[in-house]
């Protein structure tokens, strides 16, 4: 099932008629068995899991690499698409968006362990190191049952940062600089400032890392240091070209991972630490001369048995254990300051049963305290977690139907102290190029502590919150041409109901379940690998992807007549890339070209739509090129044509930047 919407729709159609004709001018130089196969992250490529009924995409460690991303929001953004809200430059806060659902309603993992913050539900996408990251799952929809997290309204991204490592010593670094281009602008006293030759050393970012594999074990360690003046120029709602000030950002992180075999040959143990500084900048608007000073310190140990065989050969297991601790400081520029400290203690089990040649059953718990010392919070501390049962039952080798459910359980002052979170997911291989997808499944999202317990500044919590409550359903296609082009289309809908919103009314801000909504969309996607068998270059990639979000917000008195939109949802969304590859690694002349292109369409800042946000599209252009076997040059062009935008109202965007950098990378030394 292939759906398009006009315009940007239209667009999709012309991609798949390139693709088919150029196939059969490629085919006739090349025999079929001699096609490239898929290499996952040449280009843009994007993988699908064949086991799962969900929508679910990966993005490799080579896309990682090769796009140079200064940070996971912007990775996300180039590579699938995803929306991104964001309140400035690197180092600010930044919401990722999935159908229609913003970050503290998507279920962040690290290796499986979820990482949002039990104080407002956010994920701080500035702690990831992308060095350190081997490939990162996103699961879209409330449907995850590879997982089964709680509070996955808009979906699950998954961030590995741990795997065995090859044998031999690897170590190596990289080194980049980004330059904002300055320019005269107008000064906050109305005088001409002169352009800032320092602002073509705008932003720095060093990396190191080290790993060493061996046959029984492996380790690996990262640091990363960034400093980032986010001086730039940008155009106010007056007209007047302005620099961006008071928003600096230093920061660093280091993690460490171990691997070891255990003497049975079939279980590993997995051990991983990191930690995080941030010392920011944080200013109350976009040219607002008054900023607070913004201190996070975080830090992550897990440890992990896994078991693809677990005492037999048709029971395989997973336990970890994690500790979590965060310390948030905010000292405003006037006023009494901020502290926030947390602890959470995770631990999971997973199991999984291979009863018979057609069904698994799958089952597993999650158990995580939350403790909170906070100025505004008071002394909190909260008992939640789950048990689930999966079943996969495939009665044909082409169908498979996947029933699951979880229940969800929080502490005794909970509104809502158990409750039932079903799910059923059915996947059809018609042949070896089309399958399809279906998928029913409930929403459920506990309150935070910050919804709950408030009090500072003019807004209190709410402890009669109930959780925010929904169901959803997907129907998706795909489509492979061969071994390296496909198309998916996904069609979604979900209605969310209890959903959290806070307002004022006297003066005093509080939550409420005042949130009902519904959304209606479709996500397309498609994408195609081409050999080139003479010339140059050895392949040219090619990627579309397209998101129609009609959502209506049927609060405050709305109806769908109304026609009252979700705040920062856009309606279109456009991703478009085409990469060209040439050389051989194994001669260190390897090298790639990206052009990448992100459209969003008008989008509304508050639930009244009366504050616009302007559509906005962005151009990308990446270069690498591999000097020898060790060494690479790479260089990033963002926002090539200066497009002046907002991602978060009254909170500017960066124009064009330029990114250079080396990095170093030295294999295998000492290998047998």
């Amino acid at each position: 099932m292939l759906l398009f919407f006009p315009k940007a729709g239209r667009l999709l159609p012309v991609f798949i008629i390139a693709l088919c004709i150029l196939d059969p001018l490629f085919a006739q130089e090349i025999a079929e068995d001699e096609y490239l196969p898929l290499m996952e992250g040449e280009g843009i490529t994007v993988t699908a899991s064949p086991e799962t009924t969900q929508q679910m995409q990966v993005v490799t460690k080579e896309e990682i690499d090769r796009i140079h991303a200064p940070d996971l929001g912007t990775l996300l953004q180039e590579t699938l698409g995803l929306g991104v809200t964001r309140y400035g430059g690197y180092g600010n806060q930044t919401d990722i968006n999935m159908r229609g659902f913003d970050s503290e309603r998507i279920a962040f993992l690290i290796d499986g362990v979820p990482a949002n913050s039990p104080l407002g539900s956010e994920f701080d996408l500035s702690r990831i190191d992308l060095n350190a990251v081997e490939r990162i799952e996103v699961i879209y929809g409330g449907s995850d049952s590879k997982y089964n997290v709680s509070g996955a309204l808009g979906g699950v991204i998954n961030i590995i940062t741990v795997k065995k490592q090859q044998p031999g010593l690897r170590i190596g670094g990289s080194v980049t600089n980004t330059s904002a281009m300055p320019g005269t602008y107008r000064e906050r006293d109305g005088s001409t400032g002169s352009p800032r030759g320092e602002d073509l050393f705008d932003t720095q970012n060093y990396a190191l890392f080290a790993g060493f594999g061996a046959e029984k074990y492996s380790w690996s360690a990262n640091l990363f240091a960034n400093r980032a003046g986010n001086h730039f120029l940008f155009t106010d709602y007056t007209g007047r070209i302005r620099r961006k000030d008071n928003n600096e950002v230093r920061d660093t992180g280091a993690s460490a991972s171990f691997v070891r075999d255990l003497p049975d040959n079939y279980s590993r143990l997995i051990a991983s630490a990191d930690f995080y500084y941030g010392d920011k900048n944080i200013p109350r608007s976009g040219f607002s001369s008054l900023a607070g000073k913004q201190t996070d310190v975080s830090s992550r140990q897990n440890i992990m048995l896994d078991m693809p065989r677990a005492f037999r050969d048709d029971l395989a297991a997973e336990a970890s254990l994690s500790h979590s601790w965060q310390r948030l400081g905010y000292d405003p520029p006037s006023g009494r300051s901020s502290l926030h400290g947390q602890h959470s203690i995770t631990a999971i089990n997973r199991l999984s049963w291979y009863t018979v040649e057609k069904l698994t059953l799958r089952s597993g718990w999650d158990y995580r305290f939350n403790y909170l010392d906070s100025t505004e919070n008071g002394l909190r501390s909260r008992h939640d977690g789950g048990v689930y049962l999966t079943a996969e039952y495939q009665p044909h080798k082409t169908f498979l139907a996947i029933p699951s459910i979880k229940a969800v359980f929080s502490g005794p002052d909970s509104a809502e102290p158990v409750v039932a979170v079903p799910k059923l997911g059915f996947l059809w291989n018609v042949n070896d190029s089309l399958s399809l997808k279906n998928n029913y499944f409930r929403s459920f999202k506990h309150p935070d502590f910050e919804d709950l317990y408030w009090a500072g500044g003019g807004a209190y919590g709410n402890t009669d919150l109930r959780p925010e409550d929904g169901w959803g359903g997907d129907i998706s296609a795909s489509y492979r041409f061969k071994k390296n082009r496909s198309i998916e289309g996904v069609f979604f809908t979900q209605w969310t109901n209890d959903s959290i919103h806070w307002y004022g009314a006297g003066g005093v801000w509080k939550p409420q379940n005042v949130g009902e909504a519904i959304f209606f969309g479709v996500d397309t996607k498609a994408r195609g690998d081409i050999p080139l068998p003479k010339g140059p270059f050895k392949k040219i990639g090619l990627s579309l992807s397209y998101q129609y979000l009609l959502s209506y917000l049927l609060s405050y008195g709305y109806t769908y007549d109304s026609g009252k939109r979700i705040p920062y949802m856009p309606m279109h969304s456009i991703g478009a890339s085409v990469s060209l590859h040439w050389g051989a690694n194994n001669r260190g002349n390897e090298g790639s070209l990206l052009i990448s292109g992100h459209y969003e369409s008008l989008r509304y800042h508050d639930t009244a739509n009366i504050t616009k946000l302007d559509p906005c599209f962005l151009l990308n252009i990446t270069v690498n090129q591999h000097i020898n076997k060790n060494i690479s040059a790479f260089a990033a062009v963002r926002n090539i044509l200066n497009t002046s935008y907002e991602s978060f109202n009254d909170y500017p965007m960066p124009g064009l930047t330029i990114t250079i950098g080396m990095r170093v990378n030295y294999e295998g030394i000492g290998a047998p």
